[in-house]
């Protein structure tokens, strides 16, 4: 017998209000690459303020060069656990109006650990696992504190299609993003019971023609097509944005997973 479901917690359990993001201030992280960037320009167009994480200097000039004061950029590591834990004690006082924070910044490694040399995969693999999950829990577990204490604020976590249907070529990255989705609906159950006020999302994307994915893959979208699915997603309040391809997931998923498992096969 299972038990029976709360309704604040059912799978498709939707306020019916939106979020405004025009006036916020955003953590964006991985703010000025790819995704992140098309993130940014976009908050910035809706009037928000975004704080721009990222490893690399000069992305991080070029981002303040060309939005001014409307973007903060913050030079964080986010392999390095002690910079990550460091960053997300000093953030709310440094950004004490932030509401939003996208955990965007991935990493993406092909590997097989039948070809290759595992002792020499180890530290690629562990920090691929850092980026992609361990600074996603420190800065979402890190931050609520802060964020539970506003009238309104949400976490929203970039996942993947990669962790429903994963490839062989990328199992780390998959296994990532897949404990990624589990954290954030645990969290979300969470927070609708103790913190309310705090919207838990996960944004689910499909193959977006990044620097992470050159060379890789058909059929890709864009950068600036996926931030505008997220944020409207975001301004929906939807529990999970599955964006482009992504939508057909779920009921693939149900309906037929040996089809979904066989598509990615050989990828």
């Amino acid at each position: 017998m299972y038990p029976a479901m709360n309704p604040r917690t059912a799978e498709f359990h939707e306020r019916k209000h939106s979020m405004n993001l025009t006036g916020r201030t955003v953590l964006v992280t991985g703010g000025a690459r790819g995704v992140g960037r098309a993130l940014t320009r976009r908050l910035t167009g809706l009037g928000a303020h975004v704080v721009a994480v990222g490893r690399d200097p000069a992305g991080l000039a070029d981002l303040t060069a060309e939005y001014g004061d409307r973007v903060s950029a913050e030079c964080v590591d986010l392999a390095d656990p002690d910079a990550v834990d460091a960053f997300t004690d000093a953030l709310p006082g440094r950004h004490p109006e932030v509401s939003v924070v996208i955990n965007n910044a991935g990493v993406q490694n092909l590997s097989s650990f039948l070809t290759g040399d595992p002792r020499a995969l180890r530290p690629v693999l562990r920090r691929e696992l850092a980026v992609n999950l361990d600074a996603v829990i420190t800065l979402s577990t890190g931050l609520l504190p802060h964020l539970r204490s506003l009238p309104s604020a949400a976490i929203v976590n970039i996942s993947s299609g990669l962790a429903i249907v994963p490839k062989p070529s990328a199992p780390v990255y998959c296994a990532a993003k897949s404990a990624v989705r589990t954290f954030t609906r645990a969290l979300r159950y969470q927070c609708e019971d103790s913190a309310p006020r705090v919207r838990i999302m996960d944004a689910v994307l499909p193959l977006v023609d990044t620097d992470m994915t050159a060379g890789r893959g058909r059929g890709k979208i864009s950068p600036d097509e996926t931030a505008r699915a997220v944020l409207t997603g975001i301004r929906r309040e939807r529990n999970e944005i599955y964006v482009g391809r992504t939508r057909l997931l779920p009921a693939l998923m149900r309906v037929a997973p040996s089809v979904g498992y066989r598509a990615l096969r050989h990828g």
